[in-house]
């Protein structure tokens, strides 16, 4: 609950720190090799609507980046950004002696990077009772709200394409696992190459995640960024805002719910009261808002 409102408050600019997570995550998308809009433009995003599990296979035929530091088959994304908080799990699946060293780079929905996740963030695991070796790592995404989707790009390297894994010996796992005496023998080395297979597990919730993805709802006077359309992908317009000022009633009302909303530690609801209340015309429940979280 207290790194959520943390996290929420940042948003809003009225604190200084993140939690520790999002605060990494945020700092290392300006660590992110830079890619142009036009080489984003050009890629072909496949929407993925949780729940949801996709396997992707990177070969040689399909999307591709060589800029820069980004070589080899890359697999683009786009979610929805109005379903809750996202968790996507990714795994990228070792074959035989090779592996593709996933790194992911997440925009919001004006194609800006928000965070970015290194290969080194999806850690080397051991195969279990029905997964293989491989690298995974978990995401857990909340887009701010006013946004319709956002997008997800996996790449590859070329500082990590002169790296390998060191993997565990099948034998040695087995006697591990079963409590026998672990063979003193060699453990395997996969070597990471330009393409590979990858699974994304994608789920949402209603719970707020570790990183916040765009910006929060602008105020009632700021003018609306206006989406980067990727593709044929039509983001639908941001709903309009009252003209006319919300009646005393309806203020306390929705200023009351917002504050219990809060208390009970229910902050997307507590969110979403709050877009609906200034889409009506309110004038103190983005207040009200901030005031609560800070207590």
């Amino acid at each position: 609950m207290k790194k959520t409102l943390l996290s929420l408050c940042l948003s809003l600019s009225l604190l200084a720190a993140l939690p520790d997570a999002a605060f990494a995550a945020q700092q290392d998308a300006a660590k992110a090799p830079a890619i142009s809009s036009q080489t984003l433009r050009q890629l072909s995003w496949t929407p993925l609507v949780p729940p949801v599990t996709q396997e992707v296979k990177l070969g040689a035929t399909g999307s591709q980046i060589n800029q820069g530091e980004i070589q080899g088959a890359v697999a683009a994304f786009s979610l929805p950004a109005d379903r809750g908080s996202l968790e996507i799990v990714l795994t990228s699946v070792v074959s035989g002696k090779t592996v593709y060293a996933p790194n992911v780079l997440v925009l919001d929905e004006q194609m800006r990077p928000a965070a970015f996740y290194p290969a080194s963030y999806f850690p080397y695991e051991q195969p279990g009772i029905v997964s293989s070796d491989r690298l995974e790592g978990t995401l857990k995404l909340t887009p701010a709200l006013g946004q319709k989707q956002i997008y997800v790009l996996v790449y590859t390297t070329r500082q990590d394409l002169g790296k390998s894994t060191q993997m565990v010996n099948p034998a040695k796992a087995y006697a591990s696992g079963v409590g026998n005496a672990v063979p003193d023998i060699p453990d395997p080395v996969a070597r990471h190459t330009p393409t590979g297979t990858l699974s994304l597990k994608v789920t949402a919730e209603q719970k707020s995640g570790n990183v916040m993805i765009g910006q929060f709802l602008p105020s009632s006077g700021a003018p609306a960024a206006a989406p980067v359309v990727v593709g044929s992908t039509q983001p639908a317009a941001a709903p309009a805002k009252s003209a006319e000022p919300m009646l005393d009633d309806s203020e306390a009302y929705f200023n009351a719910s917002i504050k219990k909303a809060v208390r009970a530690g229910d902050v997307d609801k507590a969110l979403k009261l709050l877009d609906e209340a200034e889409r009506l015309g309110s004038k103190t429940a983005r207040q009200t808002f901030i005031d609560s979280v800070k207590r």
